[in-house]
C-alpha cells in the first residue's frame, strides 16, 4: 500500500468516527467498516433470521449484494426487483415495505453533526425511514458525508438527482443542465425533503459507515 493510499484510508476512517459519535449523540447508532465485505458482513448480522425485510432503491445495496445475500437466506424479502413486476404491483410492495421487520436504505447524506439529509420522488423510502419498520439499517460510503444540511441538499440537488435522472433516462432539467432548477416535471425525483435529526427510539437507526467511495 503506498503512502497516498494509506492516508486516504485514515482520513476516510477518520470522518467517519467523528459522524459516528455525532449520530450516537443523536440516539442513532453507527458503525465503521473499512470494506464493503465488511459492511455485508455487520448488516446481515443486525437482521434477525425469519425477519421481512424491505429496502429502499439505493445504488449502494446493490454493490455491497446484500439483496442476492438475503434471497439466499432465511429472511422473507420483499423484493422489488423481481422480473415482470408492474406499476401497481411496485405500488403494492412499496406499501407493503412500510411494514417490515427491517428496512434497508442507504442515505444521499450524512453530516457531520450526526444529521441525515434525504430527497424523494415517490417517499416510500423516507416514510419508511420516519416511521413504520422497527428496524432501519442504512448503508453509505464516506462518500456520503459532508460539513452540513446546508451541503447536504446541494450535494442531493446539484450531484445525485442529475445522476439519478440521467441513468434512468428521465425527461427531466437536470438531467440536460447537470444541477436542479427547481423543476415542476411530473417525475420530478425532488419531491419530499427529510432532515433526521435523531430519533426518540434508541438504536431503531444503525448507520454503518463504509471506508469507500459507495453510491451516487
Amino acid at each position: 500500500m503506498d503512502d497516498v493510499t494509506e492516508a486516504r484510508q485514515w482520513y476516510a476512517e477518520t470522518l467517519a468516527r467523528r459522524a459516528i459519535e455525532a449520530l450516537e449523540k443523536n440516539n442513532m447508532t453507527g458503525f465503521y467498516a473499512s470494506t464493503q465485505e465488511a459492511a455485508l458482513k455487520k448488516a446481515l448480522s443486525l437482521i434477525p433470521k425469519g425477519s421481512k425485510v424491505g429496502y429502499g432503491g439505493s445504488h449502494t445495496l446493490d454493490q455491497i449484494g446484500i439483496k442476492e445475500a438475503l434471497r439466499a437466506g432465511d429472511c422473507h424479502l420483499i423484493d422489488r426487483n423481481q422480473p415482470g413486476i408492474d406499476d401497481e404491483q411496485m405500488d403494492k410492495l412499496r406499501r407493503e415495505s412500510l411494514t417490515a421487520d427491517v428496512f434497508l436504505m442507504s442515505t444521499n447524506a450524512l453530516t457531520l453533526d450526526g444529521k441525515l439529509v434525504n430527497i424523494d420522488g415517490y417517499g416510500n423510502r423516507l416514510a419508511a425511514m420516519i416511521f413504520g419498520p422497527p428496524k432501519v439499517i442504512i448503508i453509505a460510503g464516506t462518500n456520503k458525508i459532508v460539513c452540513d444540511v446546508e451541503a447536504g441538499i446541494r450535494r442531493i440537488k446539484d450531484y445525485v438527482s442529475p445522476i439519478h435522472a440521467k441513468r434512468r433516462q428521465r425527461p427531466l432539467p437536470c438531467a440536460t443542465t447537470g444541477y436542479c432548477v427547481d423543476c415542476r416535471a411530473p417525475e420530478r425525483a425532488c419531491n419530499s425533503l427529510v432532515i433526521t435529526e435523531g430519533q426518540r427510539q434508541k438504536d431503531r437507526i444503525t448507520v454503518i459507515i463504509v471506508g469507500e467511495d459507495l453510491g451516487i
